[in-house]
């Protein structure tokens, strides 16, 4: 998954400094790159603590120790979401998205968008996955963290003038709904109520 992870990092980074000739770019890219680094460090610690528990790094192993372990599981969705929120782009981890977009080429600004701010949230679902039943504040975490990036996503848009910059805006907005909609989903879960869980 690591490994995975690197190489989609480190070729978007390529990806984004293809016009490497201009300062602006190739400061958006070393951004971006360590901002993929520190949030691959926090996502390295919770593998780290899962294995350690679990004995194993295999994935099915994980689910089986980390849940129903109160704090500790607490503290493992904080890493899962902040780790995979750099990439997802959540605010205030958002940072190098702003400078990213308006650095790389049109289709490599669309292919950021609509895929790899993506893999963030599937890497926050499929942790979700490993902590047992969720906390209710899992959720309210969630839905605020989903309703800042919305929110603020859209105003800061609006103040844009950069057309490139403003769809990166709508791209946190974007996160933030998604990131609504996953907190309701698990309130529904942790509260046992399916139609909440479905609404979500």
């Amino acid at each position: 998954f690591l490994v995975a992870w690197e190489v989609m990092a480190v070729s978007s980074f390529f990806l984004v400094t293809l016009d490497d000739e201009e300062e602006q770019v190739r400061e958006a890219g070393w951004t971006y790159l360590v901002a993929s680094h520190l949030g691959t460090a926090v996502i390295i610690t919770l593998f780290a603590l899962l294995g350690n528990r679990a004995g194993s790094l295999d994935f099915r192993d994980f689910a089986a120790v980390a849940g129903g372990e109160g704090s500790r599981a607490g503290l493992l969705f904080i890493l899962a979401l902040v780790g995979f929120g750099v990439k997802a782009g959540l605010m205030p981890l958002h940072v190098w998205l702003p400078e990213a977009h308006p650095a790389a080429p049109s289709h490599v600004s669309a292919l950021m968008s609509g895929v790899m701010i993506k893999t963030g949230i599937y890497g926050i679902v499929r942790m979700l996955g490993f902590f047992g039943p969720p906390a209710a504040w899992w959720g309210w975490v969630l839905v605020g963290a989903g309703a800042v990036s919305g929110v603020a996503g859209v105003l800061f848009a609006l103040a844009q003038h950069d057309l490139k910059r403003l769809l990166a805006y709508h791209s946190v907005e974007n996160i933030g709904i998604i990131l609504m909609g996953l907190g309701v989903g698990v309130l529904g879960l942790s509260s046992g109520t399916p139609w909440l869980a479905a609404l979500g």
